[in-house]
């Protein structure tokens, strides 16, 4: 007999792009990672190619939600490209990022589904990037697997995930902002809708349709002394000790 399970991921990089409504040459990003951004980011690494849409249906039905941690800084860039081929100038068009931001986004649904995925997460067939694949993650982006529990659970308390730079510039927020989709028996008080919800990657059909997403706020769950869950690297550090002494 299948039991429910969440995938908790962290998403953290010096850019970040999720586009839910770019067209032409203006390339947008939400303020906090798309359901098809992140299902994408699953499937590259599960090795489903674009076209397999049967492959990707179960991965793109698990209920999805997202909480911003560190919320980070809309930036616009300006594109230029030539053909390959025949050398032609291509149009230019504004490109939107967060910089340095940081998102925990968990997945609910099929725990045996979700295993498989979380192993893939380890040994990607092809590298994971955050919307874009100029935006390579700064560090591993599986969490964790949690079995018989709820996404709202986890998303309460999986520890507060912001890097050790924004902790020491920002006081601690009390609560955090949660966007996620809720049971289909479950009332929506406050939501939005977002046309993010994957059917087909296939390059020449690609296909989404809307979601509805609810907002809602958590107490930040700060571990105990304050330290993040990973002793990880941070290469801004030494430019922090660099600014102190010059002060």
């Amino acid at each position: 007999m299948s039991h429910t399970g969440v995938l908790a991921l962290r998403l953290a990089g010096p850019l970040q792009s999720w586009g839910a409504s770019s067209r032409f040459t203006r390339r947008t990003t939400e303020s906090a990672p798309t359901k098809s951004g992140v299902v994408g980011l699953l499937a590259a690494a599960a090795s489903i190619e674009r076209g397999d849409d049967r492959r990707l249906a179960p991965v793109a039905a698990l209920r999805f939600g997202v909480r911003v941690d560190q919320p980070g800084t809309r930036i616009r860039d300006f594109h230029t490209a030539h053909h390959g081929v025949t050398g032609a100038s291509m149009p230019l068009s504004e490109r939107f990022y967060l910089a340095d931001a940081v998102f925990v986004a968990a997945l609910e649904g099929d725990h045996a589904l979700l295993a498989s995925l979380h192993d893939a997460l380890r040994t990607p067939a092809y590298p994971p990037y955050l919307g874009r694949r100029s935006c390579p993650p700064t560090e591993p982006v599986g969490l964790g697997l949690y079995e018989d529990t709820r996404l709202e659970d986890v998303l309460t308390r999986v520890p507060w995930q912001a890097s050790d730079w924004y902790r020491r510039r920002h006081p601690t927020p009390q609560t955090l902002t949660v966007l996620h989709e809720t049971p289909a028996d479950e009332p929506v008080t406050a939501a939005d809708v977002l046309r993010d919800q994957p059917v087909s990657f296939d390059a020449a059909h690609r296909r989404h349709t809307l979601r509805t997403v609810a907002t809602a706020s958590v107490p930040t769950p700060v571990p105990v002394g304050g330290d993040s869950l990973q002793d990880a690297h941070d290469p801004f550090a030494a430019l922090d000790v660099l600014e102190d002494d010059s002060a």
